[in-house]
């Protein structure tokens, strides 16, 4: 263990701030948009989510790393997150069933971090100033970090998904499946594909610029979009592929940005949070139903709710109770609807797991 020769370092946000901790592992020097999961568990899951593609990472929670790390809780093949800030660091892990720890992790996948930051205050202060650009670094020399910092792209106009894609399509589930789906890979979560081969789905995963005629090409009973990083207005092929889907009326669900997507397909604005919702206890409201459900939610961006209550074709089947932001909708005469969070995720833990069979029932109605 390293420990012992850790080094000060250094967070600073754009504005000027300047939060003093510690590093852990290696030196050098992490940047993006700054941003706070409020999940007291699951922060393997959350690192290498694609949809924290380019940011770096507070957790409020004041314990990471004391479970260690398993191969089983990945979302992707890679960290994706730019960093981590951190209260209490564990080098140590308790867990029986962990592979190793988290600091060994970090290593290997040349992850940068720093613990021993007053996360509280970091927390209060964004919250109160909203999401921002930040540096984290053992370079302690803040002008040269200011320097830096200029040069990092904003979030807003930040097209990202193209760093997280596939490259080429690939499948998952079984090849015997009674239906096959077409899911469009924006940052796609690993346990979205499991979620629908355990209800008979046979998937092919396209990269994120690929259009209807790629999708269709593999005879689908259904599409998919998925979750992802970054703004979705820069994501065009994805907005006119959307837009063929839903003329054809085919069975389409889109997860986050693939629900972002789906609105801009529809003519409906999206636009950027104060903050954004990160964590694993966000409540939403099923309209529909009546029902709440406790929820998994990570994204920076949100559909404009007022415009999908005016639009003639739509209609708001979810909302945020915390702060009556648009959590779901519906198409009234086609067969597709979106949510703004992660079904798959399971923090209820099966509130919003009908969501996946809702879409088998679409797809069934629709193969009738």
């Amino acid at each position: 263990m390293k420990y012992t020769q850790r080094k000060k370092a250094i967070l600073l946000l754009a504005d000027g701030t300047v939060f003093e901790g510690k590093s852990i592992g290696r030196d050098g020097t992490a940047y993006g948009e700054i941003c706070y999961n409020t999940g007291m568990t699951g922060y393997q899951e959350v690192f290498t989510d694609p949809s924290y593609f380019g940011q770096i990472m507070l957790t409020t929670n004041a314990h990471i790393g004391n479970y260690g790390v398993n191969e089983n809780e990945v979302e992707s093949d890679s960290v994706k997150i730019a960093g981590l800030v951190c209260k209490n660091f564990s080098f140590n892990y308790s867990r029986d069933d962990a592979q190793g720890s988290l600091e060994d992790y970090f290593e290997k996948e040349n992850v940068m971090a720093i613990s021993d930051i007053d996360t509280r205050a970091v927390v209060s202060y964004i919250r109160d100033k909203g999401a921002m650009n930040a540096i984290i670094s053992t370079n302690t020399n803040i002008e040269e970090l200011k320097d830096q910092l200029k040069a990092v792209p904003a979030m807003d106009g930040l097209e990202l998904a193209s760093k997280v894609s596939t490259k080429e399509p690939y499948f998952f589930g079984e090849e015997t499946a009674p239906y096959k789906i077409s899911a469009l890979d924006i940052g796609i979560k690993r346990n979205i594909l499991r979620n629908l081969a355990k209800r008979g789905c046979y998937i092919k995963v396209f990269p994120y610029n690929s259009s209807y005629e790629e999708l269709n090409s593999f005879n689908p009973d259904g599409f998919f979009l998925s979750n992802g990083p970054g703004d979705p207005n820069p994501l065009k092929e994805a907005q006119e592929l959307a837009k063929e889907i839903i003329k054809r009326d085919h069975p389409l669900f889109g997860i986050c940005l693939g629900h972002q997507i789906i609105a801009i397909a529809n003519g409906i604005s999206t636009y950027k949070m104060h903050n954004g919702h990160r964590g694993i206890n966000h409540p939403v409201k099923n309209l529909i139903s009546g029902k709440g459900e406790v929820t998994s939610q990570n994204h920076g961006f949100v559909v404009k709710r007022d415009e999908v209550e005016n639009h003639s074709d739509l209609e708001v089947t979810h909302i945020h109770l915390n702060d009556d932001t648009l959590a779901g909708m519906r198409m009234k005469d086609k067969n597709c609807f979106s949510v703004q969070y992660h079904p798959e995720a399971s923090p209820g833990p099966h509130d919003s797991a009908y969501l996946f069979d809702q879409f088998i029932e679409n797809i069934k109605l629709s193969k009738k």
